[in-house]
């Protein structure tokens, strides 16, 4: 008897979908585009026959159609075709088809021959509003920014009522998250004074209309990127007092995931554990797993996870996200770049011990490569990729199987990289920034590593000093700093004392902020031993053999303890997240 099967089961077209395919490969799709009917039919119709014509790889007779602000603005209003939209659009921007340039003229043009019918004035900041909101939803800011300071003029024009007030304030909102993710800080700030002079003007009208949590998160972003923890938390904490239930799913969303991240640069790891969580639920319940909201809360779960000691779990929720990034956003984006930036360093962080720097080495360089091809030289967000690469080749160039020429070389481009990059932070954010310190800081262990001991004191000297006075005493950025300093004392300058001193501070900040698993423990502990066995103290080394003993086990424990990542549980309500929050 022959074996059974299952039959196969077919998903026939519909009607729609055969005419559709019908118009784009049979007719000729030129004459048809340009038919009275055609511009009769509905717009969700319209918009199935671009993304035919984007599936079919017609790209020059795509970009000839979407490339009119008319017809794109047709597009913005499509509702639920969001990620086929920037999937068309970033695909011919591939293709080499400068669609945002295009867009961008034209709109620029459209309001310098604007009449003064208020009407019409409405319609084009509205447009405005969405084509600016939609390129910098695609990761090109420049264009947006473009955009939003030609709607900027045109709401300052007419600036009189709490109407036009709250047109402003909110091309406000969208061009400052196109500056800040663009680090145009000094533009930002600008914008910000101008966003919050909007809000002085409308809380003395008494009118509470506006959406603030969407714009105080933007505020608390640019903090975040200027490295200012302190203002960055306060603003997210503003943020979440203005939540409301009817507020749009993605508003809630980003101010979850921002004032998350605000509190993890703050260590209150429960706090934004919460947080980031809700995000999570909130936006898989909500957008689809392949829609590019869902990939930016994923990015800062990851940051979480990894700044949480979680480096394993961060690895695979930064995969996801660059996974999700690379099915809509295509080769050559900025958001495709920073994914592969993040998990380029989370790879790093997770292999340090083990060497094995191949897969980290090569997403950082993936980072660099896109970032060159759309930024200049000298660029902040370049300068960050080129800072992991550097930190992978100082590695690399410590492995025992490194040639010594080979060493030198690596030694040599990881100072550059890093000397480019603290110049860079120098210029954007002065000496008085925890990003400065960091780089400070990674020139010291590098010049560590080059057998530069003074220069390695004076550098991890400097980026303690800088991070006490921003962040105070006990701060992981200060652990960080401090232990590192204790290696070059104890490992290469023979001052052990020092070193002992050193090793204890760096342990109690540990100790205090993540508990007696934290990943960093074994290199202090390490070290102690180091230290006293240098000092021929034996009941030391006995009680740092036992502490590190007792560390292997408790990080075995956690390795086998930890259940997995709960992706499919559902939001609580925002009023018992926040009732949560505040109770914390």
């Amino acid at each position: 008897m022959a074996e059974e099967t299952e039959p196969w089961v077919f998903s026939p077209k519909t009607l729609c979908e055969l005419c559709l395919s019908t118009i784009v490969n049979v007719c000729k799709i030129d004459e048809f585009l340009k038919l009275k009917c055609f511009s009769d039919l509905p717009r969700n119709v319209t918009f199935d026959i671009y993304y035919q014509l984007y599936k079919g790889r017609r790209m020059c007779v795509l970009g000839m159609h979407l490339s009119n602000l008319e017809t794109f603005s047709k597009m913005l209003t499509v509702t639920g075709r969001r990620v086929d939209l920037l999937e068309c659009f970033q695909g011919l921007m591939d293709h080499r088809i400068r669609i945002g340039e295009e867009l961008v003229i034209k709109y620029c043009l459209c309001c310098a021959r604007l009449s003064e019918n208020p009407a019409a004035r409405k319609k084009m900041i509205n447009l405005g509003l969405r084509l600016g909101g939609f390129l910098s939803d695609c990761g090109w800011y420049v264009e947006s920014k473009r955009v939003l300071l030609e709607c900027r003029q045109l709401c300052l024009e007419n600036n009189t009522t709490p109407e036009n007030w709250c047109q402003t304030l909110e091309c406000c909102r969208r061009l400052l998250h196109a500056e800040a993710e663009y680090c145009a800080f000094e533009y930002a700030t600008e914008t910000q004074l101008l966003a919050l002079e909007m809000v002085k003007r409308l809380k003395e009208a008494e009118l509470d209309e506006c959406n603030y949590a969407a714009l105080y998160v933007e505020f608390s972003m640019v903090h975040s990127k200027k490295n200012e923890y302190d203002q960055a938390y306060r603003w997210s904490i503003e943020a979440l007092k203005q939540l409301k239930p009817t507020l749009p799913a993605r508003v809630i969303i980003d101010v979850l995931r921002q004032a998350a991240k605000s509190c993890v640069l703050k260590r209150e790891f429960q706090k934004a554990g919460l947080l980031i969580r809700q995000a999570l639920y909130l936006a898989r319940q909500v957008f689809d797993r392949g829609h590019p909201v869902y990939s930016n809360v994923l990015i800062d779960y990851g940051y979480y996870l990894l700044n949480f000691d979680r480096t394993g779990d961060s690895i695979t929720v930064y995969e996801k996200a660059l996974h999700i990034r690379e099915t809509i956003f295509g080769r050559t984006n900025l958001h495709i770049a920073l994914a592969h930036e993040d998990l380029g360093y989370a790879l790093y962080v997770h292999e340090y011990s083990s060497g094995k720097f191949d897969l980290a080495s090569y997403h950082a360089g993936k980072a660099i490569d896109i970032m060159e091809k759309l930024l200049h030289g000298d660029h902040l967000l370049l300068a960050s990729a080129r800072r992991v690469q550097a930190l992978i080749f100082e590695e690399v160039a410590l492995d025992s199987e490194t040639a010594p020429l080979v060493e030198q070389h690596l030694l040599f481009k990881a100072e550059c990289l890093h000397m480019s990059a603290l110049e860079l932070a120098r210029k954007a954010f002065g000496e008085k920034n925890v990003q400065t310190a960091k780089h400070y800081g990674n020139l010291g262990r590098l010049y560590q590593s080059m057998k530069k001991f003074e220069a390695a004191e004076e550098m991890h000297v400097r980026a303690i000093q800088i991070k006490e006075e921003i962040l105070g005493p006990d701060d992981h950025e200060v652990g960080l700093s401090v232990g590192h300093l204790a290696s070059l004392y104890n490992y290469h300058m023979n001052r052990y004392r020092d070193a002992e001193k050193l090793y204890y501070r760096s342990i109690a900040i540990g100790l205090k902020l993540f508990g007696r698993s934290y990943t960093s423990l074994e290199y202090d502990y390490r070290g102690l031993l180091h230290v006293y066995t240098k000092l021929d103290e034996h009941g030391k080394v006995a009680e740092y053999e036992y502490a590190l003993n007792n560390w292997k086990v408790l990080r075995l424990n956690i390795q086998s303890e930890d259940p997995p990542i709960d992706l499919e549980k559902r939001p609580q309500p925002i009023g018992d997240v926040i009732d949560t929050f505040f109770s914390m």
